[in-house]
């Protein structure tokens, strides 16, 4: 089940982020932060309500959101989870008149799959670039940005 994520989600969420951020899969999201964007969060719940998938909507500029945080646990993976959610952001994005939604990934294939085009980073608004001076990966990014029309 796909929901949208409550303050007292923000532990397991935190819990699933967490070491992704420490691997450098994503970036690094704070309690704080994740405090601050409850309301940008979607989760999958297993039967048992165990959230086993999170991902966010971020609005970033005027006709443009980002997918952000988007990860699955391990023993959940390879089962369209990861899909799901992100076809919940899209459906949302649609909902908030929002004409394109971007991803910067190590995983371009997987958003290939779901409709996103490979685009030039730099072509993004530069406050978009403020997120990445905590990554482990700056200056030196080598994620792949994709893009999507949303209709």
């Amino acid at each position: 089940m796909i929901r949208k994520a409550k303050v007292q989600d923000i532990p397991a969420i935190r819990k699933l982020i967490e070491p992704y951020g420490k691997s450098g899969a994503m970036l690094p999201v704070s309690l704080s932060e994740i405090y601050d964007r409850i309301r940008s969060f979607v989760l999958f719940e297993d039967v048992g309500g165990a959230i086993v998938g999170v991902a966010a909507l971020h609005i970033s500029w005027d006709d443009l959101a980002e997918i952000r945080s988007l990860a699955v646990t391990k023993e959940y993976k390879k089962r369209g989870i990861g899909r799901k959610l992100v076809t919940r952001c899209l459906q949302e994005a649609k909902e908030l008149g929002v004409g394109r939604v971007f991803v910067l990934t190590y995983l371009p294939e997987f958003f290939k799959k779901l409709g996103f085009t490979e685009f030039d980073k730099a072509k993004l608004p530069h406050k978009i670039w403020t997120n990445c001076l905590k990554c482990v990966h700056f200056p030196d990014c080598d994620e792949v940005a994709l893009i999507r029309k949303i209709t």
